[in-house]
């Protein structure tokens, strides 16, 4: 996909983004999040990453019944070649666990990149307590 259409895909995707990734992006946006920055609908490669923490590596897709498992393993390989850390998280555990996603975020972040990654250091680790304190599910 040349790197046009990826980027009027991702403006297409940011525009119509589910109920679920409205709702997490709204704990993520402006450093919400123990201070990581994230990014919505962010191209990586030949995919379109659903959030991106560039700083910790981290990549959460937020995914749905429409997801195919060969397609997303496939996908998830890229990603972790690249020396991402990926999260996949389901729309129905956004929408009614959002303290449990936001957790696993904090986690991922605080475990820092994936093995074999040389591309710097990792979100800020921190107490999962502290990072969604003010968050309720």
């Amino acid at each position: 996909m040349r790197d046009a259409a990826k980027t009027a895909l991702a403006r297409r995707l940011r525009r119509d983004m589910t109920d679920a990734e409205r709702l997490l992006w709204f704990y993520l946006r402006n450093r919400a999040l123990v201070g990581a920055k994230f990014r919505r609908q962010c191209p990586v490669g030949p995919f379109v990453a659903d959030f991106l923490c560039a700083a910790g590596r981290l990549i959460v897709e937020v995914d749905g019944s429409q997801h195919g498992e060969g397609v997303d393993a496939a996908r998830t390989r890229f990603l972790e070649r690249r020396g991402y850390r990926v999260l996949r998280v389901w729309n129905h555990d956004v929408l009614v666990r959002p303290t449990q996603v936001l957790e696993a975020i904090v986690g991922a972040l605080a475990a820092g990149p994936a093995h074999g990654a040389d591309a710097g250091p990792a979100g800020p680790a921190c107490k999962i307590a502290d990072a969604i304190e003010g968050f309720s599910g």
